[in-house]
């Protein structure tokens, strides 16, 4: 049986990029029939954009934007021009976010992360993600049905009625939050219940720490994770290499500096911006909010896309500053209106009891009056004062963040 889910996964890098950017302009064209990115993208040409350079051209659309956007023009903002008949099933998240479901047997595009942790015909799945109103227990089920497994559709708690289906089916592997398999482990070890068949699990929705990791498989289950967001749907998994997550097909992912839409240097940290290549549903350019970086090389396990290091914290770092909502995109205005900075970061602190800034700049040169030149931009844009620091090129740590707010809490 092969180790991978098909020959998309191990082929070559220029033929997966060329691909995906032969299919991008039918995509734009789509999009430019919905009133909401016939807006936003007015005046360009599809066929224009081919390659990574013209794309980063494109505006960003940031998820937080989506529940007012849709407020506006319910469900969908505008944003999706089929009828709502043409899907296959319509959710909402908190926000709330409305999101469609599309039609195929695996329209989240969650199998091959399935099967890269081991799934396979014929094994049964508990299947304890939510089915209510939210994507993510259907994300699982029509992923693992897409496979030819069979699927208990058990959803979170209600932790007796788990170990009663366990002990009936037997299933082999499990999907769900990786506190909620911690929970039934412990559940089963308190009530005697003998779960061992459980073997293999993807694990997504939650942080899973080396600690906890290695706790999951002293309890003979073999976990993996999945980064997966209820709009977009799988974006990348773990593997059997153990080395970052690899990216999904059908999928561009470009990783940006936050509050921009201009992309980092491979494996600085930056922002996730996802571009489906899904006419019936285009996203173009959506920033999802997460922090990740790009990882060098191929994976060893012989998948051939990108790897990134996984979820690394939340893009979103406006900070209330006396009073003032200060964001990464003032930020970024003040780096774009000096050229001898290369990279910077506001940090907010507090002193004596009042808030206090103090730009930290990288810098490539610094000719005469760039600290007062560089001071006065961050008034203008932000409508507050605050200390500029200059600082060597590679000084600043490389998490992605823009505005660090070190305010003592409490």
């Amino acid at each position: 049986m092969s180790e991978h889910h098909d020959a998309l996964e191990t082929r070559s890098p220029d033929a997966r990029e060329a691909d995906l950017f032969a299919r991008l302009p039918a995509v734009l064209a789509a999009a430019l029939k919905t009133p909401a990115y016939a807006e936003r993208l007015a005046g360009i040409d599809p066929a224009a954009i081919t390659d990574r350079n013209s794309l980063s051209t494109l505006p960003i659309l940031r998820k937080a934007d989506l529940p007012a956007l849709q407020k506006t023009a319910l469900p969908f903002g505008g944003f999706v021009s089929a009828p709502l008949g043409s899907f296959g099933r319509l959710f909402t998240s908190p926000g709330p976010i409305f999101e469609p479901e599309g039609t195929g047997s695996d329209p989240w595009g969650a199998a091959r992360g399935l099967y890269a942790a081991g799934f396979r015909a014929g094994d049964v799945v508990l299947n304890t993600f939510g089915y209510h109103l939210t994507p993510g227990g259907f994300i699982m089920d029509s992923a693992a049905r897409a496979l030819g497994c069979a699927v208990i559709p058990a959803g979170p708690g209600n932790t007796e009625q788990q170990m009663e289906v366990i002990s009936a089916y037997r299933p082999a592997c499990y999907a769900g939050t990786p506190d909620f398999l911690k929970i039934l482990i412990e559940a089963a070890e308190v009530r005697g219940v003998d779960i061992s068949c459980l073997k293999r699990a993807v694990v997504s929705g939650a942080t899973f720490p080396p600690s906890l990791q290695a706790w999951v498989k002293e309890h003979g289950i073999d976990a993996y994770q999945l980064y997966a967001t209820a709009d977009v749907g799988v974006i990348a998994y773990e593997t059997s290499a153990r080395a970052g997550m690899v990216l999904n097909e059908n999928l561009i992912v470009e990783i940006v500096r936050p509050g921009t839409g201009d992309p980092v240097a491979e494996g600085e940290v930056g922002e996730i911006v996802i571009t489906n290549l899904d006419p019936h549903h285009p996203q173009i350019r959506l920033a999802v909010g997460d922090l990740t970086a790009v990882m060098p090389g191929a994976s060893p396990c012989g998948r051939s896309n990108i790897r990134i290091k996984g979820w690394m914290g939340r893009a979103d770092q406006t900070a209330k500053v006396k009073g003032m909502f200060v964001r990464p995109e003032q930020v970024a205005e003040i780096a774009k209106r000096h050229a001898e900075i290369a990279k910077l970061r506001l940090v907010v602190g507090r002193a004596n009891e009042v808030d206090t800034m103090t730009l930290k700049a990288e810098i490539y040169a610094e000719p005469a009056g760039l600290i007062d030149a560089v001071s006065s931009t961050l008034q203008q844009v932000t409508k507050l004062k605050g200390a500029v620091e200059i600082l060597p090129l590679g000084a600043l740590p490389n998490d992605g963040k823009v505005i660090a707010d070190e305010r003592p809490v409490g």
